[in-house]
């Protein structure tokens, strides 16, 4: 059951825990991106790098917790992503989940086991993917996951790139949609993705092309649309955000 107790949303030693991901040889079978910062020849337990090794364990660099990552100005308030908990966040995110509008994309209405069950498969998984609430002055009013694009089933789809970061949103309350808050917050959780990820040159989000709302958010926020894709259970727009044009558009 939910916690009953009044929500507290600052980050935790729990949150400061997942900051950083071992390198693990699961990951280092499939790297391909490159270290620059430890030496040939250093050790980790039971393990020699070598020159041919280190390139692989760049890629199991995962994500840090976007709890550290600060608060980002917005037109609309300060605005910044706080890692879900279960206990005290379950029930919020179960009635946005049966939201009718959130509901024909997200596919999670149903009772709070149903929206646990996706979001437990992340915090329990691998470190590819992060759950956040959003939060607008301090009220958590969206939801959000932080994945690495470059080793989700996504990267199948389109020529992903090494830290390629995705995004996944929803706005919970259904008085803040349409007025031009989800372009806003786009903007700002790309900027903070690109803030505090710097290995990551790209943004990506895979909207479904029937979201017109969606889409147009992404594209006012400054991503572009690269294609159109097909994945399980949509057709989508692979919309981009590069760094390299991020002061531009």
């Amino acid at each position: 059951m939910p916690s009953t107790d009044t929500p507290t949303y600052a980050a935790t030693s729990a949150y400061a825990a997942t900051s950083a991901y071992a390198a693990t040889s699961a990951y280092a079978s499939t790297a391909t991106a490159t270290v620059d910062s430890a030496p040939t020849g250093a050790r980790i337990p039971g393990r020699r790098l070598t020159a041919r090794v280190l390139p692989l364990l760049a890629e199991a660099e995962l994500l840090d917790s976007p709890a550290g990552w600060g608060a980002a100005a917005t037109p609309t308030g300060s605005f910044r992503l706080e890692p879900v908990r279960l206990g005290r966040d379950l029930e919020l995110l179960a009635g946005w989940m049966n939201d009718p509008e959130v509901a024909t994309y997200w596919e999670l209405a149903g009772p709070a086991a149903v929206t646990a069950a996706h979001v437990r498969s992340q915090l329990d998984g691998n470190g590819h993917s992060i759950p956040c609430l959003g939060l607008l002055d301090g009220t958590p009013m969206s939801y959000w996951e932080i994945y690495r694009a470059d080793l989700d089933p996504l990267s199948r789809h389109y020529p992903a790139r090494p830290h390629d970061t995705g995004i996944h949103l929803l706005i919970g309350d259904g008085a803040n949609r349409g007025r031009g808050l989800g372009t806003a917050l786009l903007r700002a959780v790309a900027d903070l993705v690109l803030d505090n990820r710097p290995r990551c040159t790209r943004v990506i989000a895979e909207p479904d092309i029937r979201n017109t709302p969606s889409v147009s958010a992404f594209l006012n926020s400054g991503f572009r649309c690269s294609a159109e894709i097909d994945l399980p259970g949509k057709r989508a727009a692979l919309m981009i955000r590069e760094r390299a044009l991020r002061n531009l558009i």
